[in-house]
């Protein structure tokens, strides 16, 4: 008994200090979006993976965000890509950041857009989408299509990213280093091929946020950061590009 007892307290012990578990974990195979499981829109997915409690049609998100949710036109770490209807996609598209890469390159989280497998329906993570607007304002994109193992040719309409915060929140300078959504595992292999995966630099992360100014904006952009960082290099990456 004093054995199992032991041995208890010990798992115990050595799970104290481990991260809990990722809030965005893969989805098991045989659930919806997956290469054999249901057929996935891309609604409930980006609601699930953003947080923010949107229903209705994709073309609705951005009308129906306004008075309840911050809306803007510069792409942050969970916020969620509304896109226009446009030629086929009548009723828009939604997808989440999970990565933002430098000022023209983010990754995002969305579900069913490409074929895969000659399947519709289905769940990619961390794909590469490029603004192509000509002032930089992300009003174009150019989204990863998985049947052609590259950016598509279209440049889709954007009317913006829909933040998970209340209107008149406190807005977070872009040029500050953010902690990605935790990718699924199955995603390293993709992400690594379309961009390239940086390795976690925990410590230029601090260096840039220590050198913030002491005006207002500056010091909430450091604690957020710091937060962010939460001392896990694994989720951090500091985008030097970015100013």
């Amino acid at each position: 008994m004093r054995k199992v007892l032991f041995a208890s307290l010990l798992i115990l012990a050595a799970g104290a200090g481990a991260p809990a578990a990722a809030e965005y974990a893969a989805p098991a195979p045989g659930t919806p979006g997956t290469a054999n499981g249901d057929y996935l829109q891309c609604v409930p997915y980006a609601r699930q993976v953003s947080g923010i409690k949107i229903y209705g049609d994709a073309h609705t998100w951005w009308g129906q965000a306004e008075g309840h949710y911050a809306r803007g036109h510069t792409p942050r770490v969970g916020a969620v890509m509304a896109f226009v209807p446009y030629r086929n996609m009548t009723l828009g598209h939604v997808a989440a950041v999970s990565r933002i890469v430098d000022s023209r390159t983010v990754l995002l989280r969305h579900a069913n857009w490409s074929e895969i497998g000659g399947r519709r329906g289905q769940i990619e993570d961390d794909v590469r989408a490029v603004d192509v607007s000509p002032n930089n304002d992300w009003s174009e994109v150019r989204v990863w299509y998985a049947p052609s193992d590259a950016l598509g040719t279209t440049h889709w309409p954007v009317a913006g990213f829909i933040y998970n915060e209340k209107p008149g929140a406190q807005r977070v300078p872009f040029r500050y280093a953010f902690a990605d959504l935790p990718a699924s595992p199955n995603a390293s292999a993709s992400v690594a091929r379309q961009e390239g995966s940086p390795p976690p630099v925990r410590q230029q992360a601090r260096a840039r946020v220590q050198t913030a100014s002491s005006n207002q904006d500056d010091r909430f952009a450091a604690e957020l950061a710091l937060d962010r960082i939460g001392g896990d290099a694994r989720f951090v990456r500091a985008f030097a590009s970015l100013r």
